[in-house]
Parts: structure tokens; C-alpha cells; sequence
């Protein structure tokens, strides 16, 4: 028994409502003011290939603004606009500039593609997308499965390597497309982990060789035009691309300021080179973009950021492809998916799953003491 100057049982019951309906170690975001979202995507675009775009922040259908047909160009050119779009001058992209029932829908394809908020219009959550440093694959040269939990995609047609199993890949460094400022042992170090990732899943195995004619799949670094009828287009625009399978072509753009350890290279601009590996090489295996923006097949990064960790999206997507690495378990990935839910943040995003389960421990806990 407690002394009679114990917290009445009454009380106990309606704290324990309250944490429940509240609980702790969480506080509301604040919203941050339109003006504040503006001066952050500033500071992350400035001087990237896309910057110019803000100008049309918060347009919507009917409007005009001078420029828009350049991004008209950019849906066209990651699949959103086809050929048949009324403006269009034979072969030239002769766009015009009003926000028309044409772009707004393929606006709103993009945002669905994207995993964004379906509005029509360029509000600050797409125009942070549309600005952000990407993969040049297009985003709708594929076939997108329909199902409630699963937003992988495959290129049309689904191909895949087909070869013995377990089967073996080759690649190959071309040896006059590097970079001089990466040393060339990092590059591959950082190619090994990233062809590893996916070989942990699927029983595919990658194997380096210094024969290019021999390589299965060819990795190399490319400015501009080169060649490909996918030319790159500067700093923190396209950062790569990468063909489907049995292409086995891996470009990365020359222009970008790669990064293996960030803690070496201190630019703002550093784009980390194992994510977009991991990236393309998803390509490489016949994977298309994800509309979940965790997985590592969402066709966006932002610089200075990793993304490295197949989640299950990537994992099940590639599995229909070619079946399981007979040593791979969901029980680590499901762990680490799921560990977020678990986790305090005092930034005021606390997950719902730890605050509803310490409420419900609280509650069980003092149950049995009265």
C-alpha cells in the first residue's frame, strides 16, 4: 500500500489519458512561413542548372510567364510532355509559355510519379523536386506496376540479364573517362559497395575487370554532349544515367563535384558518388524509378546527402526480376525500416508508434502497482 499522501487513483487515470492523447517528448512543427520555404530552396538552387525555375513558383493554369517552355522541355524531356503536344513545330520543342490543360496535366503525372501532394500547380514542395539533381532516366519510359504497396517500375518491357545461375556480371572502368580529382582506387572501392548492396539481394555476383571488351557493363565519366543522345547538362542537373538491361552503359557526369567522404570534400555542391551507384546500377539490373522518396530508385538527390540502403520498394522490385539471394533475410531491412518509428526526436517530429506505446507501457505500469 501506498501512504495516504500518494497521487489519488483518480488522478493517475486522467494523467494517463492525457499522456496517452498527448504523450510525451513531442511538440507540434512549426510551420514554417511561405517566405522561409522560398529563402531555404534559394539557398539549396543557387547556381544549379534548374535555379531559374523558381520564377515560377506558384503558377498555375493560365497563366503566362516568359520562360515557361523551358520547363515544358524539362517534363518533355523526362516523359511527361509526348510529341503530340499541340505547340510543337514537326521535330523542334518550339513550347510556348502559358500554363496550359496540357501541362497541368502533365504536371500533375509528375507529381504522382514523385510521390508529391497532386495539386496542378508549381507549389514549393515541386518546385523543390523539379529544381532538385536527378537521374536522366525518364521517369515514364516504363511500365508502373498497380498495387496498393509497391511503387517500383521496370523499364518497358521488363527486360532483364539473362545468364546461368547464380549469374555473373563484369564491369569495366573505361579507362579514358575518369575524373583526376577522385583517386581511381576510391572510385572502384566505392563501386564494389555499391554493386554489393544488390548482389546481397538477388544471386547476381559482380566481378571487376580491367578488360573492357569483356565487361558486361561499362562505367565511365562524361561531360556534355557525348555522344549517347543524352547529353548532360552541368552542375547539379543530370547527374548520371545508365541504360536497361542487356545495355550495360554507366555515365556519370564530369561536371559534378563527386564525393567519396564528405568529410574531404567540403563543397556544397558535393554530390555523393556510392548513392548515384547504387542508383544506376538499379537501372543496370532493369529497375525504373520509385515513387517512394525513400527508396534508392527515387529519381532525386540533394547534394551533401546519402542514400545508399536498399529499402524493401528497391529489394522487392529487383526480386521479381531475379528471385533472392538464397542468404538474404527481410528480418535486418524490416528492422531498419521500421527503427524510425521508434525513435525520440525533440525536433518536434516524434514518432506516433513510440509515443502510443510509451503511454500504453505507463499505462500497464501503474495498473499493476494500484
Amino acid at each position: 500500500m501506498f501512504p495516504s499522501f500518494f497521487i489519488d487513483s483518480n488522478i493517475i487515470v486522467y494523467a494517463l489519458l492525457f499522456l496517452f492523447l498527448f504523450p510525451p517528448f513531442t511538440f507540434p512543427a512549426r510551420n514554417k512561413h511561405h517566405n522561409e520555404l522560398l529563402t531555404e530552396i534559394t539557398a539549396a538552387v543557387e547556381n544549379t542548372t534548374w535555379h531559374s525555375f523558381l520564377r515560377f513558383l506558384d503558377a498555375e493554369k493560365g497563366n503566362q510567364i516568359n520562360g515557361m517552355s523551358e520547363l515544358k522541355k524539362y517534363l518533355q524531356r523526362f516523359g511527361y510532355l509526348d510529341q503530340n503536344y499541340p505547340n510543337l513545330d514537326g521535330n523542334n520543342l518550339n513550347f510556348n509559355d502559358i500554363f496550359d490543360d496540357k501541362f497541368e496535366s502533365a504536371l500533375e503525372k509528375y507529381q504522382t510519379n514523385l510521390g508529391l501532394k497532386k495539386t496542378g500547380k508549381l507549389n514549393i514542395e515541386t518546385m523543390q523536386s523539379i529544381m532538385s539533381p536527378r537521374c536522366g532516366v525518364s521517369d515514364n519510359s516504363h511500365n508502373t506496376l498497380v498495387h496498393v504497396t509497391q511503387h517500383y517500375s521496370y523499364f518497358s518491357g521488363e527486360p532483364r540479364w539473362t545468364r546461368n545461375t547464380p549469374m555473373t556480371l563484369k564491369y569495366a572502368f573505361l579507362p579514358n573517362q575518369t575524373i583526376d580529382y577522385l583517386p581511381l582506387p576510391d572510385i572502384k572501392t566505392t563501386f564494389r559497395r555499391a554493386f554489393s548492396r544488390w548482389s546481397d539481394v538477388i544471386p547476381v555476383n559482380f566481378k571487376e575487370t580491367e578488360v573492357v571488351a569483356k565487361a558486361d557493363i561499362k562505367i565511365g565519366f562524361y561531360g556534355g554532349d557525348h555522344g549517347d543522345g543524352e547529353a548532360f547538362d552541368g552542375v547539379l542537373g543530370i547527374l548520371a544515367h545508365s541504360f536497361s538491361p542487356e545495355n550495360g552503359r554507366l555515365h556519370l557526369d564530369s561536371a559534378e563535384t563527386w564525393a567519396v567522404d564528405f568529410d574531404k570534400q567540403r563543397s556544397k555542391r558535393a554530390i555523393d558518388l556510392e548513392s548515384v551507384a547504387t542508383h544506376e546500377i538499379g537501372h543496370i539490373l532493369g529497375l525504373a524509378h520509385s515513387s517512394v522518396k525513400e527508396a534508392v530508385m527515387y529519381p532525386t538527390i540533394s547534394p551533401r546527402s546519402r542514400k545508399v540502403d536498399l529499402r524493401i520498394d528497391d529489394v522487392e522490385g529487383v526480386q521479381a526480376l531475379y528471385g533472392s539471394n538464397p542468404n538474404f533475410s527481410y528480418t535486418s531491412l524490416l528492422e531498419s525500416e521500421h527503427s524510425d518509428g521508434w525513435r525520440i526526436d525533440f525536433n518536434g517530429r516524434g514518432s506516433s508508434k513510440w509515443m502510443i506505446t510509451f503511454s500504453m507501457v505507463v499505462l500497464l505500469v501503474v495498473s499493476f502497482i494500484l
